[in-house]
């Protein structure tokens, strides 16, 4: 059986617990034996590499050392890590070996809660198949990427909260390999409400499973 690893906690705004609580079922529907666990001791555990998946639901957190770098062998020996929003694109704000390894970083979010377009850009790749571009309300993330990700869909900063981004076309979800894993990320979804955007869950779920060994 596929086994998946959830870590959360961090930053109250993203409710990591009511997201990760969405994420666990979204996997466990889909055959997966889930393990959802507060906090980053698990990391340190010697045997990540029993999972197929590992899901960072945790925002601007501290990490141990060795507990990160357990994580990122992990991975690198093949166990797929997949996520969104903060808890995996801001979830160790100090750790440019982690932000190395998701291929992206958050840096801001002009104008905070607004209404943007997310454009497919890769309308032929299983993962956003099928989905079209769509409109969507939440944090339009800037981020500092990764020129060697696969970039499956899109915005475009119209530079109403922040002149100098206009016209800055900017990856919203990708994916890419990282040693024998796959990586999978999507920087939508904010709050647990978002799931309710149909676009957003099944871009996500299609995502993770997409990045489970």
């Amino acid at each position: 059986m596929t086994k998946a690893l959830i870590f959360y906690g961090g930053w109250d705004g993203h409710e990591p617990e009511a997201t990760s609580a969405i994420v666990e079922r979204m996997l466990t529907d889909e055959g997966i034996e889930v393990r959802r666990e507060a906090g980053t001791d698990v990391l340190a555990e010697d045997d990540l590499g029993r999972y197929d998946l590992i899901v960072p639901m945790t925002t601007q957190v501290q990490v141990d050392k060795d507990a990160l770098q357990n994580l990122i062998a992990a991975v690198e020996a093949g166990t797929g890590l997949g996520g969104f929003h903060g808890g995996m694109g801001d979830a160790f704000r100090m750790e440019p070996a982690y932000q190395f390894m998701v291929g992206g970083q958050w840096v801001a979010h002009p104008g905070n809660i607004i209404d943007y377009r997310v454009e497919i850009t890769r309308p032929d790749d299983p993962v956003v198949a099928g989905i079209g571009d769509f409109d969507y309300r939440s944090e339009q993330y800037f981020m500092h990427v990764d020129p060697g990700i696969e970039v499956l869909a899109t915005t475009t900063f119209d530079g109403t909260h922040a002149p100098w981004t206009k016209g800055t076309v900017m990856p919203v979800v990708w994916k890419h390999r990282y040693g024998a894993a796959r990586v999978f990320y999507s920087a939508l979804g904010h709050v647990a409400s978002e799931f309710e955007v149909p676009q957003m869950k099944e871009i996500l779920r299609r995502g993770l499973l997409w990045a489970a060994r």
